[in-house]
């Protein structure tokens, strides 16, 4: 386990100072967990996956710092909140919030390069460019932090407390003035076995618009006080208890690529899956093939299994999508838990 991040924000204390806030016991009580909830260095080891794939490439918050340029608004020169000052909010804000436990550093993910030159370049070929005379910034950026020392079990995965946003610029209207800055935040857990996140949709704005530095800490907070882990733990958890026969699971997967061709009318009547025939075609050769998820020797799987074959499929998603699909992963598998027992409007597809 990585020794706890010590926060060196570069934003300015004197023009953006950062609202103190006082600890509360509100959002997470490490006493409602099991009793290995503190992790000892060394005693268990997890494959090093990226919580998300697609065409996303890892990147260090260093890198952020240096390496790269800021975007502004154009018709006033206004700067954007930039992707590490977004992170180091974030940092901020959960060590005040959680001041006695530890973090590992961010894993950050970015796509979609926009690369420019120098003044001083403007003449050169491409070839002929120095490192110096080379500027980029990324138009979409995903991160994570994890809290290992708040930890519980589903069904033998290891899952840990985890935050973290997506922030894309292609949704600013950067060629205008500044207004809004729009950014997507969470709390929730990731499973430590498959680096699978678990969002939920209480733990989860996916349109955390802000004016300012301030507004946007004062608002991750609040999204952080709101959270209710018990409540999150307790539902994921209710998934091990219910399981699929290989013939529901089939009927299930023939139904979601139905879903994906009907008429709007029909489909408005049945709750929304976000997931693409690209997914669900991974989720069926998971079934089959994944060594911590895969249907048991009789071909049935359960609901967590299940869940995390979606969250796993949902890796190939884009930066800008991805968090509101695995929060649909979660309400999708909660709607045919409800489903098995005779409850709610997933019955379509179980039908």
């Amino acid at each position: 386990m990585e020794a706890q991040v010590i926060v060196e924000s570069k934003i300015n204390q004197e023009s953006h100072r950062l609202i103190p806030v006082k600890p509360t016991n509100n959002i997470m009580n490490p006493g409602t967990f099991q009793t290995n909830n503190v992790i000892t260095p060394g005693t268990t080891k997890f494959p090093n996956k990226p919580f998300i794939e697609a065409n996303t490439q890892e990147i260090s918050l260093h890198s952020l710092q240096n390496d790269c340029v800021i975007p502004v608004f154009s018709k006033d020169n206004e700067r954007t909140i930039s992707h590490q000052e977004f992170i180091e909010i974030a940092q901020e804000s959960v060590l005040r919030v959680f001041p006695h436990h530890t973090f590992e550093k961010p894993e950050i993910r970015v796509s979609h390069q926009i690369k420019g030159r120098t003044p001083e370049a403007i003449h050169k070929n491409v070839k002929d460019l120095l490192d110096h005379e080379r500027t980029q910034y990324f138009e979409r950026m995903a991160f994570i932090i994890r809290i290992p020392s708040i930890v519980d079990n589903i069904n033998g995965n290891e899952i840990a407390l985890t935050i973290g946003g997506v922030r894309s610029y292609n949704l600013e209207n950067l060629y205008n003035k500044k207004t809004f800055e729009k950014f997507k935040f969470f709390i929730g857990f990731q499973n430590k076995v498959c680096c699978n996140l678990c969002v939920w949709s209480d733990g989860f704005v996916d349109d955390m618009k802000v004016s300012s530095y301030q507004e946007l800490q004062t608002k991750i907070i609040e999204v952080i006080q709101n959270y209710n882990a018990e409540k999150h733990l307790l539902g994921m958890k209710a998934f091990a208890k219910h399981s699929l026969t290989e013939t529901q699971f089939a009927q299930l997967i023939g139904r979601t690529r139905l879903y994906q061709h009907l008429p709007k009318k029909d489909k408005a009547l049945i709750p929304n899956l976000n997931f693409t025939d690209g997914h669900i075609n991974t989720i069926v050769k998971d079934y089959f093939e994944d060594d911590s998820f895969c249907r048991n020797e009789q071909g049935d799987i359960n609901l967590w299994n299940v869940y995390n074959l979606f969250t796993q499929a949902n890796k190939s998603s884009y930066i800008d999508t991805f968090l509101d699909r695995n929060v649909n992963a979660y309400d999708f598998t909660n709607g045919i838990q409800k489903a098995l027992i005779g409850n709610g409007d997933y019955n379509w597809f179980l039908s």
